[in-house]
């Protein structure tokens, strides 16, 4: 065919990990190029998404296209006979779209927040993402993967409760997700990460653990000590 699919995205992004694992469920052979998040970003990147200037980027035979849930419904739609992404029903693929928006909109931020907002704030925080965490665990109503038997959008786009989740949990000792509280997700988180193709689309554990490490001692060290 001699299309030309590129990736750019960062190691340590749940969204840029979303695109790739797309692109593997396809069996797409694609190019990564790694951009310096933050800091550093690439004159390609900024030329390829001058709106948001931000990864992901897919570029599809010198066609960008931004924004993860975008991207893996393009690539859903491209490569139509590889593995469905999306379901082919019209109410399930609108659900499936409903649900990938809620965890983009609500449930990430309210994550993230909770995992790293200060102890003023935490309480407050903790309580908007168990919140979160409840609405999926119905959502998911004991099914193996919020698509029915296999990985499908909604999954993709949960990969940062998957994998990320946890191990900001163990960085910081803050538990949001347990088996006792919601059962059914925490045993899909399980399910998820040990989906072979999956586990080649997750960033290394001791890595990010050490990113997230190092994000609590910085925290720390700005405190203003007690006098």
């Amino acid at each position: 065919m001699g299309e030309e699919v590129k990736v750019f995205g960062a190691w340590g992004s749940p969204f840029s990990r979303r695109v790739e694992l797309a692109l593997k469920l396809k069996g797409i052979q694609y190019e990564y190029i790694e951009e310096d998040i933050p800091k550093n970003k690439s004159p390609l990147l900024l030329k390829y998404n001058p709106v948001h200037k931000k990864v992901p980027v897919l570029l599809h035979n010198g066609n960008p296209i931004a924004e993860s849930l975008v991207i893996i419904e393009y690539i859903d739609e491209t490569w139509k006979g590889n593995y469905p992404i999306l379901p082919e029903d019209p109410y399930d693929k609108a659900m499936a779209r409903f649900w990938a928006k809620f965890i983009d909109d609500r449930c990430l931020p309210a994550l993230w927040k909770a995992g790293w907002s200060p102890e003023s704030e935490r309480e407050k925080a903790v309580e908007e993402a168990c919140e979160c965490l409840k609405t999926l665990e119905g959502a998911l109503g004991g099914k193996r993967f919020f698509g029915g038997d296999k990985v499908g959008l909604v999954d993709i786009a949960a990969n940062f409760i998957g994998y990320w989740l946890r191990l900001i949990q163990e960085a910081t000792g803050q538990e949001l997700l347990s088996a006792e509280k919601f059962p059914d997700l925490f045993k899909w988180t399980d399910e998820f990460v040990n989906c072979n193709v999956v586990k080649e689309s997750l960033p290394p554990k001791d890595k990010l653990l050490g990113l997230f490490k190092a994000r609590i001692a910085a925290a720390a060290e700005a405190q203003p000590s007690a006098s």
